[in-house]
């Protein structure tokens, strides 16, 4: 898991910590790749079959949990990872996942067939990963980078003055300020 997946949440501060679709999806893949090493191992039999048991009684939890967040999860995913996935299909994917779908929404907004329908849209989600993904994305499109630009929540503005589809006066602007950084920094 990446530090940037600790997002925080207003729900935090009440008490109660929202398990996203990354971070369960993370504690899945891990449970798989244990029941992997488990069966490469010389264990009694018996202690194999009770390990082996409880594993598979995680994996199958946090696939119930992944289908609690986004009905048909793993099928969602695959669509998305699909070289057959249409930028139609990924907006209607977008308007139906639920906020806390971080990893269906942070696939889509790195897919190539993404459009800047759906990009913009990304590009408010609260999830800093996936609004880095939008602000690098070659679809974008300029009313939506102008948007990030301003984000002050994180550095996107960093991202948006390389992207292409940058207006060239807001690129400009952005590049100065990166470049003043930088002779503030050799001046210290």
């Amino acid at each position: 898991m990446r530090r940037s997946d600790l997002v925080q949440h207003k729900e935090k501060e009440k008490g109660a910590v929202t398990r996203t679709s990354q971070i369960v999806f993370g504690e899945r893949q891990h449970l798989l790749r244990v029941l992997d090493s488990l069966e490469g191992t010389d264990l009694p039999i018996a202690r194999m079959q009770q390990e082996r048991r409880t594993l598979e009684d995680l994996i199958h939890a946090r696939t119930r949990e992944l289908n609690q967040i986004n009905t048909a999860w793993d099928e969602k995913i695959g669509l998305v990872l699909s070289a057959d996935a249409k930028p139609e299909m990924l907006e209607k994917l977008v308007k139906q996942a639920p906020e806390e779908d971080f990893y269906l929404l942070r696939l889509i907004s790195e897919h190539p067939r993404a459009n800047a329908k759906t990009l913009n849209k990304l590009g408010k989600h609260p999830y800093g990963a996936i609004r880095e993904n939008v602000a690098r994305h070659p679809n974008a499109d300029a009313g939506t980078l102008t948007w990030l630009s301003k984000d002050r929540s994180q550095p996107l503005w960093y991202l948006v003055a390389f992207n292409p589809n940058t207006p060239t006066p807001l690129q400009r602007r952005l590049r100065d300020r990166l470049k003043k950084l930088g002779e503030n920094q050799l001046a210290r």
